[in-house]
């Protein structure tokens, strides 16, 4: 008796945790868009209640309160890079987009505590921007919608729609080409970097020319200790000391004094290496 009571029980607890797996259905039914601008992905999330005849405007939205911009949770909005919305700047992150509707204008909020329930507990201080925006009249949207509108170069226009109004504010990702070009260069800098760390290293005399070409070409827009004395070294395996010398100068100078500094180790064995430089000069 004991042990089938046992298994009663047993059976129930985990017929509990096999319900906590379910995903119970909801009216106000959730979604998720993402929208490529350029090469920076936009992403926003939530849960869209339909009008079902109702007032929504000043009535099941009141005026002068903040809403969730949906149903249920928060909505939240989600850039991977700092953008500008409406010409402001929203940095990079996760944000539950709230907005503050009124018979005029309204204010479009993006809010730093992305995971909460509605806007019950907006908090003001957590809020990182907030836009004035002019609604417009729409066509008529039985269910809530968030879309991108206006794809174009680096921008967007996002439009927030239910009923028969649209609620819309830019978003700008900023000069992506350039962004695409730095990126690479940077990449091709380190690359070469590494291969003249390795030529050094490794004493490939004859490579020695196109290393500080590379490197040299570093220095112009990457002027740093690592870039300096790399330069130094090279230009003392080059037999040219006192451009070495020179250039190991400029680069202590950078290492002291970048934030943060270098490592000590490294200042001190470019010093002693310096000073092998001089005594050969």
């Amino acid at each position: 008796m004991k042990k089938a009571i046992l298994t009663l029980i047993i059976t129930a607890i985990f017929g509990v945790a096999a319900l906590g797996q379910v995903t119970i259905p909801r009216e106000s039914n959730m979604q998720e868009k993402s929208q490529m601008i350029g090469d920076t992905k936009i992403s926003v999330s939530y849960h869209r209640p339909n009008v079902k005849g109702r007032k929504i405007w000043g009535g099941l939205v009141p005026y002068n309160e903040v809403w969730r911009t949906g149903a249920n949770n928060a909505t939240v909005f989600e850039t991977p890079i700092d953008l500008l919305v409406n010409g402001q700047k929203l940095p990079a992150g996760k944000y539950a987009l709230f907005t503050l509707p009124t018979e005029g204008d309204w204010t479009v909020i993006f809010n730093k505590n992305w995971n909460q329930w509605g806007a019950f507990t907006h908090q003001p201080n957590d809020d990182v921007l907030k836009i004035q925006v002019t609604p417009r009249k729409s066509e008529f949207h039985e269910t809530m919608t968030i879309e991108f509108d206006k794809v174009v170069g680096n921008t967007a226009e996002v439009s927030i729609r239910w009923e028969n109004l649209a609620v819309p504010f830019t978003v700008d990702v900023g000069d992506f080409n350039a962004r695409f070009v730095n990126e690479h260069r940077r990449r091709t800098m380190s690359e070469r970097m590494t291969l003249a760390n390795y030529i050094l290293s490794q004493q490939l005399a004859a490579s020695y020319p196109d290393a500080l070409v590379w490197v040299e070409d570093a220095e112009r827009t990457n002027r740093t200790f690592a870039v300096l004395s790399l330069k130094a070294r090279l230009l003392a395996a080059m037999g040219r000391n006192s451009d070495a010398i020179a250039a190991g100068e400029s680069a202590l100078s950078l290492g002291r004094s970048s934030t943060p500094p270098a490592s000590a180790n490294a200042i001190t064995a470019l010093e002693n290496q310096m000073k092998q430089w001089r005594g050969s000069n």
